[in-house]
């Protein structure tokens, strides 16, 4: 068992014997906005890592951020580094009159592998613009210009834009950030409980008006801005209607539907591998899959991962929870 004491979610299953787990917690909140269920510990501090992206998006659009739905999503992505990905987040720095220059992303290659050896063939190199944030920080440059803030330092904690985020963020997660830490982007990090993570993606799923709408709106009309045309959460938000979802760093996943229920993970050893598999159990434990125009087939594919031994199935990865 791990340090915390936190229950095993995951099987590693190969050939019939179970060679290993994976250990974390699993929080589904009722329309209402109670706890439903959940497992593990769901209630202590973590760090969601990029599933806080939307409400990042969230705070600048508050600030008076006005971008078109397609560059809104992908202010809110861990986007694969697709060529339309790119071009876009030169969209959002060319409406503020910056380019990526003024981007603080560490160089990076493309997410996607396709992407990524693209660029490797034509003779490119990391660059910060591939980096799968880069849609945010540019997102975050555009609202420092329009406010008349300093784009040097908009990665500071202190900066007001950061401050305002941090605002944004205790309103909608209900709780106080116990953690301001560093991502793997370079931005302030900041912690909340699964519940309260969960609870801010019902706010946004829920909202019929406003900045939360428009935020909501934007991630279920461009999915693909979010993530990529290859990624597991672009199939899981098109296989349940009016699905607003974000996945992070660590395997952590929040999701939310409009009705307000919403669910958040994590697991101990950060393993990306099962966080689509834990989603897709708690949706079906929840009773989604059963629901009208749910493509239960296709949310299942999301959360299936089968091992390999020479080439062939031979055992699978499987939700234990």
């Amino acid at each position: 068992m791990p340090a915390a004491g936190l229950p095993v979610v995951a099987e590693i299953v190969r050939s019939g014997f179970v060679e290993g787990h994976h250990y974390g917690s699993v929080v589904a909140l009722a329309a209402d906005g109670s706890v439903d269920w959940s497992v593990g510990e769901v209630a202590a501090p973590v760090l969601p890592r990029s599933s806080n992206k939307p409400v990042q998006a969230l705070a600048m659009v508050e600030l008076g951020l006005d971008l078109p739905p397609d560059l809104l999503a992908l202010a809110c992505a861990s986007h694969s580094g697709e060529p339309f990905h790119v071009e876009g987040v030169r969209r959002v720095l060319a409406s503020a009159g910056l380019d990526e220059s003024a981007l603080q992303t560490p160089p990076d290659h493309p997410l996607d592998d396709a992407a990524r050896d693209a660029v490797i063939r034509a003779g490119g190199e990391k660059t910060s613009i591939l980096m799968n944030c880069s849609g945010k920080h540019a997102a975050m440059l555009a609202t420092c210009v329009l406010r008349g803030w300093d784009t040097a330092t908009y990665l500071d904690p202190a900066h007001p834009l950061q401050v305002a985020i941090r605002e944004t963020f205790e309103r909608l997660t209900g709780e106080p950030v116990a953690t301001v830490a560093v991502d793997g982007c370079g931005a302030p990090l900041l912690s909340t409980s699964l519940i309260g993570l969960a609870r801010a993606f019902a706010t946004l799923a829920t909202a019929s008006e406003g900045p939360a709408h428009r935020v909501a709106e934007a991630i279920r009309r461009h999915p693909e801005n979010v993530s990529g045309t290859t990624r597991d959460e672009l199939a899981l938000h098109r296989a349940v209607p009016g699905l607003i979802g974000k996945a992070g760093a660590e395997s952590c996943y929040a999701v939310a539907l409009p009705d307000g229920r919403a669910w958040a993970l994590k697991t101990d050893d950060g393993a990306a591998r099962v966080r689509p598999v834990l989603m897709a159990e708690a949706l079906r434990r929840s009773g989604v899959l059963d629901e009208d125009g749910v493509d239960a087939d296709a949310v299942a594919r999301t959360g299936r991962l089968e091992l390999l031994g020479g080439g062939v199935p031979v055992g699978e990865i499987r939700a234990a929870f």
